[in-house]
């Protein structure tokens, strides 16, 4: 079997991502966008059981599932989601004293990373975490 193409563009993937994600967060460099990225996944990441983790690092693409499973102790005890800026503050504490991310850094990951996700996939899967899930990535938490 051929290696699969996701392995292949792995890089050139990942870097569309960081790009995104300067970009949109506005900050000057893909270094600077990497901790975002990563912090803004550590968030996320705190607010779902291992299960729900290995079901969303599925949906990412290879680098970003790398970043977002690294450092990860599994047996860590799952978090509520809290305020936006409660959690903006947990964004903030990844390397505080090298974060530069702004203050809508949950938003703008959020947006780049969905650039590159099957959105209904996604969307399918924030519904069996919780309506909090949903508003995290920003979608609307109504019922369809």
């Amino acid at each position: 079997m051929t290696v699969p193409q996701e392995y292949i563009q792995a890089s050139r993937d990942f870097e569309a991502v960081l790009v995104d994600v300067r970009d949109r967060a506005v900050v000057s460099t893909t270094h600077r966008a990497f901790t975002t990225l990563e912090a803004v996944l550590r968030v996320f990441r705190r607010r779902l059981t291992a299960d729900q983790s290995l079901a969303f690092a599925g949906l990412l693409e290879v680098g970003v599932r790398a970043l977002f499973v690294a450092d990860w102790t599994m047996d860590e005890p799952v978090v509520a989601f809290a305020t936006r800026p409660k959690m903006q503050e947990e964004v903030m504490s990844l390397r505080r004293d090298h974060n530069l991310s702004p203050d809508t850094a949950i938003q703008d990951v959020t947006g780049a990373l969905r650039l590159h996700m099957d959105e209904e996939k996604l969307k399918s899967f924030l519904k069996s975490v919780s309506p909090d899930a949903l508003s995290f990535w920003g979608f609307s938490t109504e019922i369809e």
